[in-house]
C-alpha cells in the first residue's frame, strides 16, 4: 500500500507532462512546414536556416525556356520542397533576379531564376517560359527528386510580372503567384484562380499602378486569396536588387500558400498598417 501511495505523485506528473506535450498535429499543422518557427529576425535575415547549393542550367537543356540557375536546399532530411520559377522584366538579364535565389532557397524552396530567350520578350512569352521551366524542374532537372510537383509557384518583374499573371491564369494548379511591379496590356484577370500577391511601387513611371498593378488586383475576383502591396518611395526598378521588405513578404506568401504553413500568417494578417514608412497601401483578403 505504501509503495502504491509512493507512485501516485510520479504517475500524476507523467499524466501532466503528456497533457502538456504538443501532439503531432500541434507540432506541424501542415505536412509541408519546413524549418523552425519563424520570427521577424528569421524572415528578414539575408539567409534562412537552410544551406543552399546551385545548379547551372545551360541553354538547350529543354524546350520552352532559355537557360538559368537553380538554387536548392542541401538538406534532404525534411522531405521535398516547394518550388518557384522567377523571370526578369523587359531588357533585364537573369542577374537582376539572382538575389532571390539564395534568399528564398535558404528559407526552404527550390528556386529557378531564368534568362529569357530575349530581353525583349513580351509578358505572354515569359509566361510560357515560366511554365516550361517548372515542367523541367519537376520532370528532368538534376534536383527533381527534391521538388514536390504539386507545390509550385511563379514570380516575375515588370513584363515578367505580367507573365506571372498570365502563367497563373494558364495553370490554375499553381499554389502561388507574385507579380512584381507587373506590366501587361491585358487587364482582366478574372480567370486567375491562384493565390496572388501583387507588389507595386508608388513612384513607378514605367508600370504605373493606376494602369497596371491596382486594376490587376481589383480584377482578381476569382483568386482564392490575394494581396496588394504598394511600397512607399519605391520605383519600378526597386525589385532588381536585394531588399528586405520585398523578401519578407514574398517569403511569407510562398510559405503560406505553397507550404500551407500557417505559422507565416502573422506576417500577412492583420495587414500591416498603412500608410507607413514601408507601405503607402496594403490590401489583403486575410483569410486567417
Amino acid at each position: 500500500m505504501k509503495r502504491a501511495l509512493h507512485l501516485i505523485p510520479a504517475a500524476a506528473a507523467l499524466v501532466a507532462a503528456m497533457a502538456a506535450a504538443p501532439t503531432t498535429a500541434q507540432a506541424a499543422a501542415s505536412p509541408y512546414e519546413r524549418g523552425p518557427d519563424p520570427t521577424e529576425q528569421t524572415i528578414t535575415a539575408e539567409r534562412g536556416p537552410f544551406q543552399v547549393a546551385t545548379a547551372t542550367v545551360p541553354a538547350n537543356s529543354a524546350s520552352g525556356f532559355n537557360r538559368g540557375t537553380i538554387y536548392y536546399p542541401t538538406d534532404t532530411s525534411q522531405g521535398t520542397f516547394g518550388a518557384v520559377a522567377i523571370i526578369p522584366g523587359f531588357i533585364e538579364p537573369e542577374s537582376t533576379m539572382s538575389w532571390y535565389g539564395p534568399r528564398l532557397a535558404s528559407q526552404g524552396f527550390v528556386v529557378f531564376t531564368l534568362e529569357p530567350f530575349s530581353v525583349l520578350n513580351f509578358p505572354d512569352d515569359r509566361a510560357n517560359q515560366l511554365l516550361a521551366a517548372l515542367d523541367y524542374l519537376t520532370g528532368s532537372s538534376s534536383v527533381r527528386s527534391r521538388v514536390d510537383a504539386s507545390r509550385l509557384a511563379v514570380m516575375g518583374h515588370s513584363m515578367g510580372g505580367g507573365g506571372t499573371l498570365r502563367a497563373a491564369e494558364m495553370r490554375p494548379s499553381l499554389q502561388a503567384a507574385i507579380p512584381l511591379a507587373p506590366w501587361h496590356l491585358h487587364g482582366d484577370w478574372r480567370n486567375v484562380r491562384v493565390p496572388t500577391m501583387i507588389q507595386a511601387a508608388d513612384n513607378d513611371f514605367i508600370a504605373g499602378v493606376g494602369n497596371h498593378a491596382q486594376p490587376f488586383y481589383q480584377n482578381l475576383t476569382n483568386a482564392p486569396e490575394k494581396a496588394y502591396l504598394l511600397f512607399e518611395n519605391y520605383g519600378h526598378m526597386s525589385w532588381i536588387s536585394a531588399n528586405t521588405p520585398i523578401a519578407k513578404y514574398s517569403i511569407a506568401w510562398l510559405k503560406r500558400y505553397v507550404d500551407d504553413d500557417t505559422r507565416y500568417s502573422k506576417f500577412l494578417c492583420p495587414a500591416p498598417g498603412a500608410p507607413s514608412s514601408t507601405f503607402q497601401e496594403y490590401r489583403h483578403t486575410c483569410p486567417d
